[in-house]
């Protein structure tokens, strides 16, 4: 996943960072409250990992602000701040979880990996579009210039997990969490050989390609590019 941490304790940001490396996500860090909300705006996350001390803009304010601008990424709050009634107040500003200093890496890992397999708020659609792919998810229906597309349950599932993450690459064991429910890797050719039959069914009957293997990290599926 593509994590924002905003933390302005070197020492704590490095270390998150590290961990957050280390289990194969890629981390993104800013020690300022307003850079971080810029950051926040300017890219898309997976989670965002918030302190609610910041110089320059406050946590809450943070959150606060991607909320009335419709940015709905998860968002996790970290704090020395242990009362209810901070915690409370860190929920109801839009956040999604809250963990308090000092706390164990393996937790912060958790919860984020949790937070990455809810779909941000803004991202609740009842039709993904991609170019000219369609995925109807109240009616569990695709269609391609117009054309249906016959696709078994998992590989529905399958394509709209991609479909969300337009333009990213989603890694294959991202795809194990999301489709599979797997967080181990089971050693089998399972998600090659959904891919396969995916692409079979969305790009080759069609000109142009929208699902595209990146080598030795995962898939992506985007409108074409030029130039």
């Amino acid at each position: 996943m593509r994590i924002l941490l905003i933390e302005d304790d070197r020492k704590t940001s490095d270390y998150i960072a590290k961990g957050l490396s280390e289990a194969g996500h890629v981390c993104d860090v800013f020690g300022d409250g307003r850079d971080g909300l810029f950051q926040a705006q300017r890219e898309a996350y997976d989670v965002i990992v918030v302190d609610r001390m910041l110089p320059g803009l406050d946590g809450l304010a943070i959150i606060r602000s991607l909320r009335a601008a419709k940015v709905g990424t998860s968002a996790l709050f970290l704090t020395s701040i242990g009362g209810v009634d901070d915690r409370v107040e860190g929920l109801e500003a839009g956040g999604d979880d809250y963990l308090t200093k000092p706390f164990a890496f393996s937790e912060l890992l958790a919860r984020v990996n949790a937070l990455g397999r809810r779909p941000p708020v803004q991202e609740q659609k009842t039709v993904l579009k991609v170019a000219d792919l369609e995925l109807d998810l109240i009616r569990r229906e695709a269609r391609r210039a117009g054309q249906a597309i016959e696709l078994q349950p998992r590989e529905f599932t399958l394509l709209e997990v991609l479909m969300r993450g337009e333009g990213r690459v989603i890694t294959k064991t991202m795809l194990l969490e999301r489709v599979w429910d797997f967080h181990f890797d089971p050693k089998t050719s399972v998600v090659e050989t959904h891919i396969s039959r995916l692409r079979a069914k969305v790009d080759r009957p069609f000109q142009a390609q929208l699902l595209h293997t990146v080598r030795n990290t995962g898939y992506s599926l985007h409108a074409p590019r030029t130039g």
